[in-house]
């Protein structure tokens, strides 16, 4: 590192590639460590649903609203503030909050107190991707920005992967508890080596001073200018619309793809999460480094590629998550979710980028916030809840209407409201025949199949938007002048 800091200095104000590449994988470790904390819940949720006597609806809130409310609003005064502060302190600080409140999720003793530690978690998070992405497009310049933001957004699949495996062996070998407090407590190092090794850069310094603005007096003010840019244009609003229901599409499966192989085929949490991580991590992880590379290559050939190379991904996987959900056979299943997810998270990258170059060097916190901020309220807090609120009420229409197994008449059913699924926590009650207890299991797994299949169609929904921001995108990144 001695030597990476003595380059550093030979450049004066300049950063050597070393150093840069050095400060995205200290950026990437926080995001990974964030993704880890953020979906442990999905993993061991089975568990936590099991003991707790919860519904698909209160497993819901804690993966989506709970984190998600103040995660979100949180985000753009974070966001303000380190437009002005130093950014790489904000983020180690979010490091130990979030760590913090991670463990704490394992020592409560009942709902309440778990949804409250959750929204402890997002609070703590909300300071972890608005600076990043602001210092990232400091050390990069735009033409090379996707991919960096790529490599970033690598941590989503990479703490997926790990909050996947360790948390369902932790599950099923020490307990849920358990699991939250040892995936939680390494944050607080991360977090000192964060501060210790990450320099602050000059802002818009992979710029120059030709594209870097003065700023309009006023919050009001500043946070209006920046959403103006981000909704105001049609390839703008078509970025906004495309990540937000590719997300939701994500966040709302992700919460219960982990508890849909255990209801749907009986594994373990161990192999279950064994899967979750190999699927998420290495296909999923795969699929987010391209999505940077390959939209910085074909940008080349015109910046509507920055929109073109999601539209194209997106729906390439959307039919394969729908036949993955109707497998009935748990190998072929993790065979077939394996194409989706190394094209579906191509969207990342190329969707960063374009905030980030859209705007002015002292605005792109705040462009991340307000990105992350329209895009959570609906995604992250929406999705989860709505899928968990399905399974609910699929669960209710399925159960007083066995004969009736087509997701046609069911969704029909689920909407009117029929029914009712006498099955506390997934099981049925202490004492029931055994007649009782397969019914409660088999409408659980029908139930989840049919709430994650109706939520893979915002997977399309999302790609025709990105299509449709191709159009025009070129011209309103040329306005921000930000060389693309």
């Amino acid at each position: 590192m001695a030597a990476i800091e003595a380059d550093q200095e030979a450049r004066g104000t300049g950063f050597s590639e070393a150093y840069k590449r050095g400060v995205v994988a200290f950026l990437l470790a926080a995001y990974t460590f964030n993704f880890i904390d953020r979906t442990i819940v999905s993993t061991i949720g089975q568990a936590i649903k099991v003991d707790l006597k919860l519904t698909d609806t209160q497993l819901g809130l804690l993966g989506g609203p709970a984190f998600a409310l103040l995660y979100t609003l949180m985000g753009v005064p974070i966001a303000r503030l380190a437009e002005r502060r130093n950014r790489v302190t904000i983020i180690s600080a979010a490091l130990v909050v979030w760590s913090g409140f991670t463990v704490a999720c394992g020592l409560a003793a009942n709902f309440a107190m778990l949804l409250a530690m959750r929204v402890g978690v997002g609070i703590g998070e909300a300071g972890c991707s608005p600076p990043s992405h602001s210092l990232i497009s400091d050390y990069f310049e735009p033409k090379r920005r996707a991919s960096a933001l790529g490599v970033y957004a690598f941590g989503i699949p990479l703490g997926s992967m790990i909050g996947a495996i360790s948390g369902g062996w932790l599950a099923e070998h020490a307990g849920w508890r358990e699991a939250f407090m040892i995936v939680g407590a390494p944050g607080v190092l991360l977090a000192i080596a964060v501060k210790l090794f990450v320099r602050e850069p000059p802002r818009g310094h992979a710029d120059g001073p030709a594209v870097t603005a003065s700023l309009p007096a006023g919050e009001f003010s500043e946070l209006w200018s920046v959403t103006k840019v981000l909704f105001g244009s049609w390839p703008m609003v078509n970025m906004m619309l495309g990540v937000t229901l590719v997300s939701l599409a994500g966040y709302g499966i992700g919460a219960f793809a982990a508890p849909y192989f255990v209801r749907a085929f009986g594994l373990s949490y161990t192999v279950v999460g064994l899967i979750q991580g190999l699927l998420w991590g290495l296909a999923g992880g795969a699929g987010t480094l391209a999505g940077g590379f390959v939209s910085d290559f074909a940008s080349r050939r015109g910046a509507k590629w920055y929109a073109l190379t999601p539209a194209i991904g997106v729906a390439i996987a959307t039919p394969f998550f729908a036949a993955g959900y109707m497998a009935l056979d748990w190998h072929v299943a993790v065979l077939l979710l394996g194409i989706p997810l190394l094209f579906v998270y191509v969207y990342l990258a190329p969707t960063f980028s374009v905030v980030q170059n859209a705007v002015e060097s002292r605005r792109r916190a705040t462009a991340a916030a307000i990105m992350l901020l329209f895009l959570n309220i609906i995604a992250l807090a929406g999705g989860p809840l709505l899928v968990g609120w399905m399974i609910d009420r699929f669960a209710a229409f399925d159960f007083t209407h066995p004969a009736a197994r087509s997701l046609f008449s069911a969704v029909g059913g689920m909407l009117g409201g029929e029914g009712s699924f006498p099955c506390p926590g997934g099981l049925a009650p202490k004492g029931a025949g055994a007649a009782l207890a397969l019914a409660c299991h088999s409408t659980e797994a029908l139930a989840t199949r049919q709430g994650i299949l109706v939520t893979v169609t915002f997977y399309g929904w999302g790609a025709l938007h990105y299509f449709l921001a191709s159009f025009g995108l070129e011209r309103r990144l040329s306005r921000a002048g930000q060389g693309v």
